[in-house]
């Protein structure tokens, strides 16, 4: 036997698949198959929740008609709950009364039939007639049980229920009372095979015996099942009713509605041409001529505006090339004198050199509303090129250098150790690094500005930060409209034509990026510059923050650092 075993044990090892751990594994996946289940269950339950919420959220029909449901459900409960009780009530009335009735009706009798038989005869053999007779009798409420107590001819006398049918407490009011009073209670008739609700009525024949009378109320029963389920089903027919009448009544509301939401998706997609169907003249028919009209005059609207803009576009074109002409020849004799400012008079030379600082910013503006005149006719072109951006950065704040020197500025960079490339058109990205610096060191009011930059696997950015004025709440989108500036009033030491932070966010959008503000006022401000690595990438997140991290950390904290704290990382200094 031992042989035998250790041959069958030593095939199941070499078997493949089969040996105990296999075995163990297969106990795991089937001990484990319900938990799988359990949880595929509860996924497809929230799915299906999910599903009704949203569906119930946004369809307005859907509200009406379930309401409409819910609330005719619960009023027909109301009224059938109420109609079969009243039903209920007066049939157990009328069997009440009728039961006392008959009942009433043979303890006459069997008081008749008492008195005139003779005194001396045989109690029980004058009960045994008296049930005899009353038995052979049907009064208004059909069949009915006579039962005379104590028992006559037997344990049930001529009755075919049970002496357990008359409660005992009945008993003992019927024995403690005068002869003829009527008790009736409710009660449940025992027969040989069934039970049934009935009523019971007795009463004092004698000092020896008592009378009562079981009446059954399954007729009764049959009435008021018939009542229920008739309630149940007129009740079921009128809600589903009320339902479709919900339903029809809220689609031709809805609807309109519908294709009022769905032309005005249309129109605000830039389908100007888009319009309404006119049917009848309600209030439905009102909305959509009113909407059809709102939309001509604001599709005229647009045109104009369109128009205008093409005019104002056109204008500022044309104006800035004509006066290119005039420019350079007013530039030339602007330059012949400037050279010779050292032969004229104090005063003279002061006024040439006025005359050519302010020729200088007229070049600038004009060079300016040409690139805005190229930007509004989509006529910029980028010149893409893999470019360090480490290098851009360096390269902004040695063109910005001589400002920041003048002022008593200085310009601190952190840079990464590493390369960081990115594809981009260098001349507009150096521009816009050049704008940020310079509006920096103009707003910085005396302080040092830092200029960040820091790249991740998707994109790069360039954060320039000072620590002026700082912005106020909103300014943060309004300082990049055109022509906008923070304070007018104030003295400007550089000049300036409000078009530079307008054309470095266009010039960012044409390289899918992003051009953004953060300020607080007297906290400074920092515009961050975020570029994708690779040209025609989507941008989905910027390597730097937008708000500078030691504000974050002063409101975790309660406190701002000092503006002398320089975290780690600094690549250099101009």
């Amino acid at each position: 036997m031992a042989q035998a075993t250790g041959d069958v044990e030593t095939e199941y090892a070499a078997q493949p698949g089969q040996g105990p751990a296999a075995a163990r594994s297969r106990l795991h996946r089937v001990a484990a198959l319900p938990v799988r289940c359990y949880l595929a269950a509860q996924r497809g339950a929230r799915a299906l929740v999910r599903g009704v919420h949203q569906r119930w959220r946004r369809s307005l029909q859907l509200r009406v008609v379930t309401t409409t449901l819910l609330i005719s459900a619960l009023v027909t409960a109301v009224l059938g709950f109420f109609l079969v009780q009243q039903v209920l009530t007066g049939l157990l009335d009328a069997k009440r009364e009728a039961a006392l009735n008959d009942h009433k009706a043979g303890l006459d009798t069997a008081v008749s039939m008492m008195q005139d038989g003779d005194h001396s005869a045989d109690q029980d053999g004058r009960a045994e007639e008296i049930t005899t007779q009353l038995s052979n009798h049907s009064g208004t409420t059909g069949f009915y049980e006579v039962v005379m107590l104590p028992d006559v001819g037997g344990l049930r006398g001529y009755s075919t229920v049970e002496k357990a049918s008359v409660p005992q407490r009945l008993r003992e009011e019927v024995g403690q009372s005068e002869l003829g009073r009527q008790f009736v209670t409710y009660t449940e008739i025992v027969g040989d095979d069934a039970r049934t609700p009935g009523i019971v009525v007795g009463a004092r024949l004698s000092n020896t015996y008592e009378l009562y009378y079981l009446f059954p109320l399954d007729h009764e029963q049959q009435m008021l099942d018939l009542v229920q389920n008739t309630v149940f089903f007129v009740g079921t027919v009128l809600i589903l009713l009320l339902a479709v009448i919900a339903y029809v009544v809220t689609r031709q509301v809805v609807s309109p509605v519908r294709a009022a939401a769905g032309s005005a998706e249309q129109l605000a997609s830039g389908d100007l041409s888009e319009r309404m169907k006119v049917r009848g003249e309600d209030d439905l028919a009102r909305l959509a001529l009113s909407f059809n009209d709102m939309a001509g005059n604001l599709q005229e609207k647009i045109r104009e505006l369109e128009e205008l803009s093409q005019v104002q576009r056109q204008f500022a074109s044309d104006v800035s090339h004509e006066l290119r002409t005039p420019l350079t020849t007013i530039r030339m004799a602007g330059d012949l004198l400037y050279e010779d400012r050292d032969e004229l008079e104090p005063h003279m030379g002061r006024s040439v050199e006025l005359l050519q600082s302010q020729l200088e910013r007229f070049e600038e503006l004009l060079a300016d509303l040409l690139e805005i005149s190229r930007h509004d006719a989509n006529a910029v072109t980028l010149s893409m090129e893999s470019v360090d951006v480490r290098d851009a950065v360096m390269k902004a704040v040695g063109d910005a250098e001589q400002i920041a020197e003048k002022t008593g500025i200085k310009v601190v960079m952190r840079l990464p150790a590493e390369p960081c490339t990115a594809e981009f058109d260098a001349r507009r990205i150096n521009r816009i690094l050049r704008n940020l610096i310079v509006n920096a060191i103009e707003h910085s009011e005396g302080k040092d500005v830092i200029v960040t930059a820091a790249g991740d696997r998707d994109a790069v950015a360039v954060a320039v930060r000072d620590f002026g004025v700082g912005l106020k709440e909103g300014e943060e989108h309004m300082c990049f409209d055109r022509f906008w500036r923070a304070d007018p009033a104030r003295a400007r030491t550089t000049g300036g034509t409000g078009l530079g932070l307008s054309m470095a966010k266009e010039d960012a959008q044409l390289h899918g990026g992003w051009l953004q503000a953060w300020g607080m006022p007297g906290k400074g401000s920092q515009f961050r510059l975020s570029l994708p690595r690779r040209e025609g990438q989507e941008l989905r997140g910027s390597p730097l923050p937008l708000a500078p991290p030691e504000m974050a950390i002063g409101r975790a904290r309660g406190f701002s650092p000092p503006l002398t704290e320089r975290p780690a990382g600094v690549a250099g200094e101009v």
